[in-house]
């Protein structure tokens, strides 16, 4: 098993940034899989960003060219940079995993972005 924590989140001006982290309770090298979600005000839980084990990297169209994900293994810790921030963002971020056949998720952290 994996814990998931989040952190980093908090209310920013539009065209503002943050950098939210999730800190894993064990060696994320070998989880291949790994990314963030959010879920806004009365939407649906979506992808905002995966990445492998291989560093691939996988963005949602409304997040591309604006937020980066990326891992650091021996942090065992997942990031993710979010640069012109827009009010439509507004959101719970939650950390996610792939590992041992299970899917782990993170207690999620709050964006809030005022315009």
């Amino acid at each position: 098993q994996v814990q998931l924590v989040e952190s980093g989140g908090g209310l920013v001006q539009a065209g503002g940034s943050l950098r939210l982290s999730c800190a894993a309770s064990r060696s994320i090298s070998s989880i291949n899989l790994m990314g963030w979600y959010r879920q806004g005000p009365g939407k649906q839980r979506e992808l905002v960003a995966t990445i492998t084990s291989g560093v691939f990297t996988n963005y949602a169209d409304s997040v591309k060219g604006r937020f980066a994900i990326s891992r650091d293994n021996a942090k065992n810790t997942l990031y993710l940079q979010m640069d012109s921030l827009k009010p439509e963002d507004t959101a719970v971020y939650y950390c996610y995993a792939r590992a041992f056949g299970d899917n782990y998720w993170g207690q999620g952290t709050q964006v809030t972005v005022s315009s």
